[in-house]
């Protein structure tokens, strides 16, 4: 445990809410983002996605550099690039340039965010180990869950720009916090960097997020199938480069450890499904029940807070139980807001529903959290640190990328199919130009622009459109569905039980000491 560690602890949790804040406050703003920009669903999407995008994408690869060339460094330069990334953003001149803002923002996140849990890893161990993940963990979680409230609260008096200002503050604190407690050099690496490797999974990390969105875009056929095959190009020559580099970027040989590998997939799809839940939600909630800006961000409350209340229980369960018992039983309160989001969010629908399907997935998240990540950390040797803290921020960022670009393209698709289908039964669908047709089934924003245009219709075209959101917000939550029973089959079947389990990792320490004391 390192000196001072309570203010090492504090400042670790600060960097990753320069990094973790980001990552939902765009959800509250995309109506009024659809409306300045008249973006279509998968534009928004983008917006919505760009900032786990960019984070996603490069974690691997920056945290390996962060290992071997200073992981305050990284640190430090993750947060200061947030800045600029965050002021374009906030004054972009069209949704291209603030979807590039976004992946830039992700980018630098993708700098700091997996080195607070290398350094989390590198100075504790033990007990206080999974004591201190689960606080960071839950305190990451509940910051992204905090951002959708933060930014209703500045939506009421600025601009939608103004919701990309809001780590500002924190970048203040955190750069003279992190110079004064975190140390310069931790059980750094020696060995040189796969840059290769790097680049490869930035392709494949890319490819595969914007394949996924564009998948339900019309005349987009052959992008979806070019960006797929270089999907599987770019996987094949990664696990090529990676059994042959001599110092890989990420050791295959570890992965294959199933308490790593399947800890890795169950926290994907846990953490995927509180960014999907916020991203889906948020738009319900202003588009459907309309709520204003601040009453939806207000609504995801629920989650924040059994996502704080529950971590500490959660570190609890895994040294008494394991990490799987503690990793199903956090699917089951997942599955039931899913559930919860399927069957009772309509149109009309009291908050007491809302806040029933948001504080089943922050209860699953703050349960599943800590046993995801710990596990990961535990099933590595210190020097692999950087690879654990990178798939450990893959699990919120891969995840949340994944499941809110699958949640987003089936949206997409759901709304438009229904749309189309209200627009040929109306008793007006002849005098429905294509055009017209085509702005009522890019989004909910532009069938909003539509009702302006033509007062007369206004409410029809407003109610159609709001069935129509439904429609595909039913298809996402099917989809949010499947995803976790699968995840909890694969917990069920794969993870090892609680006495093998530490059986494994004292094995697993046993051979990575080995392997040191023979360098």
């Amino acid at each position: 445990m390192p000196a001072r560690s309570r203010a090492v602890l504090g400042t670790l949790i600060i960097v990753a809410a320069v990094a973790n804040l980001p990552l939902a406050v765009a959800n509250v703003a995309l109506p009024d983002i659809g409306l300045a920009f008249d973006a279509s669903q998968t534009q928004l999407n983008l917006v919505a996605i760009g900032y786990s995008l960019g984070l996603a994408a490069s974690v691997l690869w920056l945290g390996a550099v962060g290992d071997r060339y200073g992981r305050r460094r990284m640190l430090l330069i993750g947060i200061l690039l947030s800045l600029p990334a965050g002021l374009v953003a906030a004054f972009a001149p069209s949704v291209e340039v603030l979807i590039a803002a976004r992946v830039i923002g992700g980018i630098a996140a993708g700098m700091a965010y997996p080195t607070t849990l290398a350094l989390i890893t590198a100075l504790w161990s033990g007990p206080a180990r999974t004591r201190s993940i689960a606080l960071w963990s839950a305190t990451g979680g509940a910051i992204s869950a905090l951002g959708p409230l933060i930014s209703g609260l500045l939506l009421e008096s600025f601009w939608w720009g103004s919701v990309f200002l809001v780590t500002i503050p924190l970048i203040i604190v955190a750069v003279p916090l992190t110079l004064t407690f975190i140390p310069a050099h931790v059980n750094e690496a020696t060995e040189p960097v796969d840059n290769l490797g790097g680049v490869l999974s930035v392709v494949l990390v890319g490819a595969l997020i914007v394949a996924i969105n564009f998948a339900t875009v019309p005349n987009s056929e052959v992008l979806v199938i070019s960006l797929t095959g270089l999907t599987i190009v770019t996987l094949i020559a990664f696990l090529w480069r990676q059994r042959r580099a001599a110092n890989p970027l990420y050791d295959l040989a570890v992965a294959k450890r199933p308490i790593f590998w399947v800890a890795a997939v169950a926290g994907v799809i846990v953490f995927g499904s509180l960014m999907g839940a916020m991203f889906i939600g948020q738009q319900f909630l202003q588009n459907v029940l309309g709520y204003s800006t601040i009453e939806s961000g207000a609504a995801i409350l629920p989650a924040a807070i059994f996502m704080v209340l529950l971590a500490p229980r959660s570190a609890k369960l895994v040294e008494a139980r394991g990490a799987r018992f503690t990793l199903l039983l956090g699917y089951i309160p997942v599955l039931l807001g899913f559930l919860t989001m399927f069957l009772l969010w309509r149109e009309g629908s009291s908050y007491w529903a809302v806040a029933l399907g948001y504080a089943l997935i922050g209860a699953g998240v703050g349960l599943a959290g800590t046993p995801a990540s710990r596990s990961l950390t535990g099933a590595v040797p210190v020097r692999r640190a950087g690879m654990a803290s990178g798939t450990a921020d893959l699990q919120r960022d891969l995840g949340g990328a994944i499941m809110q670009s699958i949640f987003g393209a089936l949206l997409t698709a759901g709304y438009a199919a229904a749309m189309v289908s209200a627009i040929g039964s109306s008793a007006e669908a002849k005098q429905v130009t294509s055009s017209v047709q085509t702005q009522l089934t890019k989004s909910f924003a532009s069938a909003e622009t539509v009702a302006k245009q033509y007062p007369q219709y206004a409410d029809a075209i407003t109610q159609a459109a709001k069935e129509s959101f439904l429609n595909g917000q039913d298809w996402a939550y099917v989809a949010g569905i499947l995803a976790v029973l699968i995840g909890a089959a694969l917990v069920f079947w794969k993870f090892p039980r609680a006495e093998r389990e530490r059986e494994l990792l004292a094995q697993y320490r046993s051979e990575d000491d080995a392997v040191e004391a023979a360098d």
